[in-house]
């Protein structure tokens, strides 16, 4: 069960939604189709860090994330000891559990890396809606597909240096779940620990640690525990392309 039940429809969900990074399915929502939805009774459920999102075989809903970030996992050799998984990390703005408008007993492990505030909507529902509302299906469609091109130059690059794809993955974890410190200018990555980056691009943990340790040689980052301060965010795109 979430951590707490937000019950109040908060003013954020009716202003915010336009503000979620770019390609995802909320900043791509026009403003009265998010209206509709909310008029449906949806409510935020804010979820503690480690916690599961209701995305198994059993759940009947697809969950919207508001704030926070999720990692998903799959397993499509089946689960045991050092198989390997398909690891994605998704942020705010994002529809997950996707599988189900399609599928209703589909399933996929979904752990919070943060407070995460969460907004569910039956799957079936959700349908409804969309097929009332073809903007709806619109936006999510193509969030889905921006989503997937992303992830084919994030997660899918593994013929290029780990240097490279540890610099792109925190470069657009950065730009879909950073959030900017106002003292300093720093964007603040909160949740994904090394281990997780490891299992989200399948190179060894101490690839991963040779690989931070030279970004925060240069001043791009700063790691701390599940958490990443980004100093010098172009210095970091500089390494995602290979500079």
């Amino acid at each position: 069960m979430p951590a707490t039940v937000d019950t109040s429809r908060p003013t954020g969900l009716l202003l915010g939604h336009e503000d979620k990074p770019e390609g995802s399915f909320l900043q791509r929502l026009p403003a009265e189709d998010w209206q509709t939805l909310l008029q449906a009774g949806l409510r935020g459920l804010v979820f503690g860090r480690d916690e599961l999102l209701p995305l198994g075989p059993d759940g009947r809903d697809v969950y919207i994330i508001w704030e926070g970030v999720v990692r998903q996992d799959r397993f499509p050799l089946g689960e045991g000891e050092n198989v390997p998984t398909v690891t994605r990390f998704r942020g705010g703005g994002q529809l997950v559990g996707e599988a189900k408008l399609i599928t209703p007993g589909s399933g996929v492990r979904t752990k919070c890396l943060t407070r995460t505030v969460a907004i569910p909507c039956r799957a079936r529902h959700f349908n409804i809606l969309m097929r009332r509302r073809p903007e709806i299906q619109l936006a999510l469609l193509c969030s889905l597909e921006d989503r997937s091109r992303s992830d084919e130059l994030v997660y899918a690059m593994a013929t290029r240096p780990p240097l490279e794809r540890i610099g792109r993955l925190l470069a657009h974890l950065a730009d879909t779940a950073g959030v900017p410190d106002p003292r300093t200018g720093w964007t603040v990555i909160s949740g994904p620990g090394q281990k997780d980056i490891a299992a989200a691009l399948q190179i060894a943990m101490s690839t991963v640690e040779n690989a931070i340790r030279t970004l925060r040689y240069h001043g791009a980052i700063e790691a701390r525990y599940r958490q990443f301060i980004v100093h010098d965010v172009d210095a970091l795109r500089q390494f995602a392309a290979g500079g």
